[in-house]
């Protein structure tokens, strides 16, 4: 495996899932700082999910208007602090979020793209936007695990914009977040199936 498999993971066709693939700009970074094959995978399923969120968000809520680039990018490079703290890929820890806000400007990403690194597991903190709770969610609902105060903010949002009953917009919701949380076995099988480890640069 050599460098270049980087970007095939970020761009490849893939099948079981189907994913979509990272943004062009997204895959060169991750290449660029040297991102580990499975940090990549992750980012790839995360980004599709964000993508299938901000589909429901505008058909279900066309008042709602948020910057849906944002998410993207957020979602797309929301973890690659963990370029510098692999061990956070495979065990828990927090550090990777100030790393990858550090890293993405240091690449040149203004801080209204690089703050998704760092509040990706913020969503509860003041000053949060409708596109921040997004990134979170889809960071969550990947695997399907699903975090009640966040749904919550998310619903409030929703509410706010299009004028339905919190109870509406909660079953709406509800049953969107099911829809894209049964494909998480088949999400999670492709992460796994990329190694922590980063590539040899022999190998190629």
């Amino acid at each position: 495996m050599t460098t270049t498999d980087v970007l095939w993971i970020a761009v490849a066709d893939t099948r079981r899932p189907t994913l979509r693939p990272l943004p062009v700009e997204v895959a060169e970074l991750l290449r660029s700082v040297d991102a580990p094959p499975r940090l990549v995978a992750h980012l790839r399923a995360v980004h599709d999910v964000a993508a299938q969120l901000v589909a429901w968000v505008g058909q279900n809520s066309p008042a709602l208007v948020f910057d849906a680039h944002a998410v993207l990018f957020g979602a797309a490079t929301h973890d690659i602090g963990k370029a510098r703290w692999t061990e956070e890929l495979s065990g828990p820890g927090s550090a990777h979020e100030e790393a990858g806000r550090e890293l993405l400007t240091a690449h040149g990403v203004g801080a209204d793209l690089a703050r998704f690194a760092g509040s990706h597991a913020s969503w509860d903190a003041p000053g949060v936007g409708f596109e921040d709770l997004l990134v979170s969610l889809a960071d969550k609902i990947w695997k399907n695990k699903r975090v009640a105060d966040l749904e919550d903010l998310v619903v409030a949002a929703l509410a706010r914009a299009g004028g339905r009953t919190v109870w509406e917009e909660f079953m709406s919701l509800d049953e969107a977040l099911t829809r894209i949380g049964d494909a998480a076995e088949e999400r999670l099988a492709y992460q796994m199936s990329h190694p922590v480890a980063r590539p040899s640069r022999e190998a190629g």
